[in-house]
């Protein structure tokens, strides 16, 4: 196993509360915002410790609000790299600092037609990773999943290697698929960022408190610390919806070890990393190893297809809905 060169330092997770953007001419703004709180952040608790991660929540640039692929298309998707992932790789260079970015509604030549709901990790040298959301949040999200293209040949859940570990991430709704988390954690990860856009009654606070919930759930299944930076747009600024906040940092044992107050607004919580105990984890343990300990035979269901591809054809609404019936009755039928 590679060895990061930096075993211990803070993360942090920045959770923003921008107004919903119409056109892509607002992005400029919104990253001009979020580097200049990244620098505040590493300026600040720099007397204490290093923070050598910043993650920023779903939407962050730009969220899906136009109901159709053209709309989006037309008003905010934009090619990566660009002038904003530029951007964030200057700020990487001058701090050290890694950057998991908010989410770009993103437009690829090699896949016309379609948009994906992306997010990339920075480092100094640039883009070290690029993941499209696996699950968009059906049926209001008209983004493409890579599943849906024919074909597609990147990697679904890269893993980057870094100096300070090896870090995936996964949008929002793709927690919700212990799967899709779980196959982070096999490509080798060690810490899984969470980006959201997590709203109410599904937030931070009780009686639901599913964020809380799935995220400590996720630590312990893959023994990996888990850096969950959650939307804190009022429902003002982005509605239909309220977005809770609750950021959180979570060991690998799934304590807590920070968490913003719910509610929203711009917040900043930071939480120490500690690659060295995870690995002497991973590695002693008998009892408790998920991972080592998981039968993959045991478990058929992982290999029968449910949610049929969307193809190369326009997302929308109603096609989301089609096939959400058509799993369902091959669900119920088959069970």
């Amino acid at each position: 196993m590679a060895r990061s060169t930096v075993e211990r330092y803070h993360a942090a997770a920045i959770q923003t509360s921008f107004a919903n953007p119409k056109t892509r001419d607002e992005i400029p703004s919104r990253v001009a915002r979020m580097i200049a709180m990244a620098e505040q952040t590493v300026a600040g608790y720099a007397p204490f410790f290093d923070v050598r991660l910043v993650a920023f929540p779903e939407f962050a640039h730009a969220a899906p609000v136009y109901f159709t692929v053209d709309e989006l298309l037309e008003h905010l998707a934009v090619e990566i790299p660009n002038d904003h992932t530029d951007a964030y790789a200057r700020f990487a260079k001058k701090t050290g600092c890694f950057v998991q970015t908010g989410t770009f509604i993103e437009r690829d030549v090699r896949y016309p037609g379609a948009v994906f709901n992306t997010t990339c990790l920075i480092g100094p040298d640039g883009i070290m990773a690029k993941y499209r959301k696996v699950n968009p949040w059906i049926p209001w999200e008209v983004h493409a999943s890579p599943h849906d293209i024919p074909d597609y040949t990147d990697e679904l859940f890269p893993v980057a290697d870094t100096e300070i570990g090896k870090i995936g991430c996964a949008i929002c709704y793709d927690w919700l698929f212990p799967e899709s988390i779980r196959q982070l954690a096999f490509n080798g990860a060690e810490v899984l960022v969470r980006i959201s856009a997590y709203m109410d009654p599904w937030g931070a606070s009780a009686p639901m408190d599913w964020w809380t919930t799935i995220n400590r759930a996720r630590a312990i299944e893959n023994t990996a610390f888990v850096l969950a930076c959650n939307q804190g747009a009022s429902f003002e600024g982005y509605p239909p919806f309220s977005w809770p906040g609750g950021s959180m940092g979570i060991d690998f044992d799934g304590r807590i070890l920070a968490q913003a107050d719910a509610g929203a607004g711009e917040k900043v919580v930071v939480f120490p990393i500690d690659l060295a105990a995870l690995r002497d984890a991973r590695e002693r343990r008998r009892g408790h190893d998920m991972r080592a300990h998981y039968r993959a035979e045991a478990h058929p269901y992982a290999t029968t297809p449910r949610l049929a591809r969307a193809g190369t054809g326009a997302i929308d609404i109603a096609m989301n809905d089609l096939r959400t019936a058509a799993a369902k009755r091959t669900l119920y039928e088959g069970a």
